[in-house]
């Protein structure tokens, strides 16, 4: 009898210990629902995730809700806690490189932000490198990654605490703590040029790497940013000395252009003749186009009228060769060959386009 007490008495704790791991696995939904911003900027991320309390009517800065300050909560190790930012855990954000906050550098990795707000209407942004604790309760300065000073903004009204990024561009992004009516802004940037150029080197050597492609694109964004050297190292090796290695008309271009672009004007003439043989009638003269916006009329008259012999004056060389002598002020002579290639036009779109510039040429416009 004994026993079976004894079974029943460790059946009835095996059911509590069920229950009881039951009831930690439960989840119901928070009073301050959790929330992920993110932005790219260039090829880098920023992610903030952050809790979203309500304003519910109350008055929210210098209260327990978002205090002035460094200060004792009462609560946990800090005895000079920031405002969490938020609400509950820690409000974390996290950055995919290397960046700037307020022009001030911070690696990257992901960081809990807070703020210490101050009655004046600045705050103090603070970064810390302890991410996972819960508000600032646990905060520590020994800790800090990053402080930055910011002047508060006033703002629409906003009921739901929200962090946005209110402005990007090619290198930066400004995101703004906005909740009630203010707002708290800080700007984050990106060494774009230097980021893309270390991830094209990397990728070149893996998997990516196998094809033409995209030593070319690698090639043209080099070239895009100035770096003229690696932009030819990238571009030579598009053309040769790999199995997949293929000189075309278009990385002859890019090619001519790098080296245009360095000073070597015949050498990128050069170029540009030794894939002639290949080149289809648009790609001549996309390259006569070229060539009269860089002021080079002599060579541009050269590769029309060989584009225009080489295919049977088909289209677009009478367009080009009306182009050509539009920028020497010819304009009785351009009108002569845009009206030839008014009836070669391919289609309607091509011939509105030819005929908007023999009315320009009629005015005395050049169109180019």
């Amino acid at each position: 009898m004994k026993k079976i007490y004894q079974i029943i008495a460790s059946l009835a704790i095996c059911l509590l210990i069920v229950q009881v791991d039951a009831t930690a696995q439960i989840k119901t939904p928070a009073t301050s629902q959790k929330a992920t911003v993110n932005q790219t900027v260039g090829i880098s991320d920023v992610s903030i995730t952050y809790s979203r309390p309500s304003v519910r009517g109350r008055k929210i800065w210098g209260t327990q809700l978002a205090h002035y300050g460094f200060q004792n909560l009462g609560f946990g190790t800090s005895k000079a806690a920031p405002w969490r930012a938020g609400a509950d855990e820690n409000t974390v954000i996290t950055f995919s490189h290397d960046a700037t906050v307020e022009g001030k550098a911070i690696k990257a990795g992901t960081y809990g932000l807070h703020v210490g707000l101050q009655e004046n209407g600045t705050a103090t942004v603070v970064f810390s490198n302890n991410s996972t604790s819960w508000g600032s309760y646990f905060y520590d300065e020994n800790e800090d990654a990053l402080r930055v000073d910011v002047k508060m903004a006033d703002n629409a009204h906003t009921e739901l605490l929200t962090y946005a990024f209110v402005a990007v561009d090619n290198a930066s992004a400004t995101v703004a703590l906005q909740w009630e009516k203010k707002a708290i802004p800080f700007k984050i940037g990106f060494d774009v040029p230097s980021i893309v150029m270390e991830d094209i080197s990397n990728k070149l050597r893996d998997q990516t790497g196998f094809n033409r492609p995209a030593w070319e694109s690698a090639a043209q964004y080099a070239f895009s940013i100035g770096n003229t050297e690696k932009a030819l190292e990238w571009v030579n090796a598009a053309q040769a000395g790999q199995f997949f290695s293929q000189k075309t008309f278009g990385n002859a271009q890019l090619k001519s252009a790098i080296l245009n672009q360095m000073g070597k004007s015949n050498e990128a003439i050069a170029e540009m003749e030794s894939v002639f043989d290949q080149a289809t009638a648009l790609e001549l003269h996309g390259y006569g186009r070229q060539l009269i916006a860089g002021g080079n009329l002599e060579k541009a008259e050269e590769v029309f009228k060989t584009n225009a012999k080489k295919n049977n004056n088909a289209w677009p060389t009478q367009y080009g060769l009306g182009r050509l002598y539009s920028a020497k002020a010819d304009y009785k002579t351009a009108i002569k060959y845009l009206q030839k290639a008014l009836q070669n036009a391919p289609n309607a779109g091509s011939k509105g386009n030819v005929q908007a510039n023999i009315d320009k040429l009629k005015k005395g416009e050049d169109i180019n």
